[in-house]
């Protein structure tokens, strides 16, 4: 098939590059902790097996990295073998799906501690009223009015009529 060629070519030169500096497969999955599975399957060019996203960029990053391959050129070719294999844009169709997903989430923690702000702050003012009305109560009891109840049950005896 035409549209698995670009992806096996690919495959096929990092295979091979690997191969001309003598690094084993093991090696490169120590050096990238990526399964084997994962170099495997990329190099034999079935990058459906791959986990899609960022994920499988970062994969081709690390064993470029591990063998010391100038990354801008390869990652050209990586992105071309994907267009060729039917996958569509993997660099920037999925990296914007998984920014928006997470511009989501965030908005609805923005929305989480404005409420939560909100209610310390009715709380503080609850408080600082609460402790103005006290302090006033308290240093101001001397300036109310204070009627001694003798002198009320006096004046009311003294104002009844009498029979």
């Amino acid at each position: 098939m035409a549209q698995e060629s670009g992806a096996e070519a690919f495959g096929e030169q990092l295979q091979r590059a690997r191969e001309e500096r003598g690094v084993s497969v093991e090696a490169i999955c120590d050096a990238t902790k990526v399964s084997a599975r994962f170099i495997l399957a990329l190099e034999a060019g079935a990058l459906g097996e791959l986990p899609g996203g960022v994920f499988r960029r970062g994969f081709v990053r690390s064993y470029l990295g591990a063998l010391g391959l100038e990354e801008a050129p390869w990652m050209g070719r990586f992105e071309e073998s994907c267009r060729q294999s039917g996958m569509k844009e993997p660099a920037e169709k999925e990296w914007a799906e998984f920014a928006e997903n997470v511009k989501n989430s965030r908005i609805v923690q923005r929305r989480r501690m404005g409420l939560r702000w909100a209610g310390i702050g009715v709380i503080l003012a609850v408080l600082a009223l609460g402790g103005w009305c006290g302090w006033r109560l308290a240093t101001h009891r001397g300036l109310l009015p204070a009627i001694p109840i003798w002198r009320v049950l006096k004046s009311s005896v003294d104002n009844a009529p009498s029979r």
